[in-house]
């Protein structure tokens, strides 16, 4: 049987072809036999699919004898947590994250939540469960329900002083995904008022599937902060692993901005640590990082890569301007909770504005922001891109697809990993109209269509 949804780094497919409980029982078998863990937590996020699909992982775990402790409904770093903070073998988390809603998928770590990528283990998996052939095992394991929450909210609330953060107005829009059963946990300890935008879980995807990333997702959000008068607006997608940050006027954060502000924030408190970061956009964080004495360095796009990284380093905190941000005090983990409460905090401290804390670095290295093309070959693509560069570029980095340093702006075109689209991301040093003008040249020379 050849199973097609194992990726780079994590578990991702259409329902039900490429993933389906057939599929989901032989990844439990095959876990089992790769790792051979005793105990194993699992939850899945709000789609409608994922209770099936975690039902049938779950036996597949249990077939293969391992005692299987359940968090059910979750976002995926309350897997990460439950991993670590129970001292579990590993741990599988449902979710299929922004894809839309007939996709799904899996995430899984082993003990201490390091993750298991295509390098660390997960080719081996998806071979054993293609081949099928799982041997007997002494005795079923059993299954029992965790209640991780509500260490899991009082680890969150150790990352904010709770008695100096001012009382701030925060949109929150969790997409209908699972964000918001965490906000309604958080709220009776925070002094904030909560604005809530699509809150209930519904894995319907009423408002469309929820990915902030795309400009069409934002609207809600800033709508509501400008009716409430907000301090700023947050929004996750479905598994709440990232988070998108919207200041007072309703503007969007990129993600980017974002990493460089909590990697200056990190290195007070830790000089000279190690920041990872992704390769798609770098100056600002490389800028930040040098002047703060740290050390700036870059890791191949995705969860995986970055934690690996992360670890190799000892770093403090790693960050992607996909809005990913890892924590070593968090199992070296993304959180999309972390990030946010400590904006709150350090706009307390400061007695700042969010617009303030990131202005002045949006204006020394403006960016494209992300953009994603459909493209018929793109290993063809990346060629052409590079032999038309190739002259006048100073530095050339295949790291994570194809990054081209010129003197005053640079650029990254890489494949996907989890969907069939390019992203291009560029920037330049103080000069928009030089990003937007390159920015232009490449799409032209792309084509395709817009994802």
């Amino acid at each position: 049987m050849e199973i097609k949804s194992f990726k780079a780094y994590d578990i991702r497919g259409r329902i039900p072809d490429e993933l389906n409980s057939e599929i989901a029982y032989r990844i439990g078998r095959a876990y089992a036999i790769f790792l051979q863990p005793e105990k194993v937590v699992v939850g899945h996020d709000i789609r409608l699919s994922s209770p099936e699909i975690c039902n049938a992982l779950v036996d597949g775990l249990t077939d293969g004898g391992v005692n299987v402790f359940h968090i059910g409904e979750c976002g995926t770093e309350e897997i990460y947590f439950a991993t670590s903070h129970f001292n579990m073998d590993g741990g599988i988390v449902v979710t299929a994250s922004h894809n839309p809603k007939d996709y799904n998928g899996m995430k899984l770590v082993r003990e201490d939540s390091k993750p298991i990528s295509g390098d660390t283990g997960l080719e081996e998996i998806q071979k054993l469960a293609e081949v099928g052939d799982f041997p007997a095992v002494d005795g079923k394991g059993s299954v029992e329900s965790l209640d991780h929450r509500s260490a899991y909210v009082a680890r969150l609330l150790e990352y904010v002083d709770i008695g100096s953060l001012k009382k701030l107005k925060v949109v929150v829009n969790a997409g209908n995904g699972g964000a918001g059963a965490v906000i309604d946990r958080l709220e009776s300890y925070l002094p904030v008022t909560f604005i809530k935008v699509h809150h209930e879980p519904d894995g319907h995807f009423p408002n469309g599937v929820p990915n902030p990333l795309l400009p069409e997702n934002r609207a809600p959000t800033i709508e509501a902060i400008a009716a409430h008068e907000a301090d700023l607006g947050i929004a996750w997608d479905g598994d709440f692993d990232r988070c998108f940050f919207f200041d007072a006027d309703g503007r969007f954060i990129e993600g980017y901005y974002v990493v460089g502000l909590l990697a200056e924030a990190f290195l007070a408190a830790a000089p000279g640590s190690a920041v990872v970061h992704d390769p798609r956009l770098t100056w600002n964080t490389i800028d930040i990082v040098d002047r703060a004495g740290g050390r700036a360095v870059q890791s191949k796009t995705g969860h995986a890569f970055i934690k690996e990284r992360m670890r190799l380093e000892d770093a403090v905190y790693g960050g992607e301007m996909s809005a990913h941000h890892y924590f070593r005090d968090f199992s070296y983990c993304d959180s999309g909770m972390v990030p946010w409460l400590l904006v709150i905090d350090l706009m307390s401290k400061k007695q700042a504005s969010l617009a303030s804390l990131v202005d002045e670095r949006m204006l020394k290295f403006p960016a494209s922001g992300e953009i994603n093309r459909r493209i018929d070959d793109p290993p063809a693509l990346l060629a052409a891109v590079e032999t038309k560069y190739r002259e006048k570029a100073l530095e050339m980095d295949h790291t994570d697809g194809l990054s081209m340093v010129f003197d005053d702006w640079r650029f990254n075109l890489r494949m996907s990993n989890t969907e069939p689209v390019v992203r291009l991301n560029v920037e330049s040093r103080g000069d928009p109209a030089l990003m937007k003008k390159q920015t232009d040249e490449l799409l032209h020379l792309m084509g395709g269509s817009p994802a």
